[in-house]
């Protein structure tokens, strides 16, 4: 199969861009759903928080797109900035891998009525679920603005696993 050609906007693929609005749109609404629950307002609550839900998954779905159709994506930044990137990029992947799991505990909890405990596991969830959506943008920030790389080329079928390197790994 050749290599699709998507065009670029501003140099960036736009599943690339779509990616970091999903972040910040997941981020704003998990702070409203904060600010909903501390007003006491559990229905719109409710309402933010499953929206965050699923923006996050629609964010899953377009990052797994982007990143079977484009590949690897190299941070082309050097020096310290390499290692605010890489510090940031290592603790954001370590925390999304539990933003799922959290996030359906919680809501697990919610509908089953268990109040008490979606209180105490919501103390750890938000603070890491906001942390993975800020650091998302931030990540697609210097990849691609502050930092960028050449324009990445889409890959052919199969050739997705094959540009990796241990010193080059990237997100968003």
């Amino acid at each position: 199969m050749p290599p699709v050609s998507i065009p670029t906007i501003f140099g960036v693929h736009p599943l690339a861009t779509t990616n970091a609005v999903l972040n910040a749109l997941a981020t704003l609404l998990l702070i409203a759903g904060w600010v909903f629950i501390r007003r006491g307002n559990w229905r719109a609550h409710r309402a933010a928080m499953v929206a965050a839900f699923l923006v996050s998954t629609v964010f899953l779905a377009c990052y797994l797109t982007y990143h079977y159709l484009v590949g690897h994506v190299p941070f082309a930044g050097q020096g310290a900035a390499r290692t605010v990137y890489f510090t940031i990029l290592i603790s954001h992947i370590l925390l999304a891998v539990t933003v799922p799991v959290l996030a359906i505990s919680m809501f697990v909890l919610a509908l089953r009525g268990r109040w008490a405990a979606h209180r105490r596991l919501g103390r750890i969830a938000l603070p890491i679920w906001l942390y993975v959506s800020v650091t998302g943008v931030v990540i697609y920030l210097m990849l691609y603005h502050a930092y960028p790389g050449p324009p990445a080329e889409p890959m052919m079928e199969g050739t997705a696993g094959d540009t990796a390197s241990a010193g080059s790994i990237s997100a968003e």
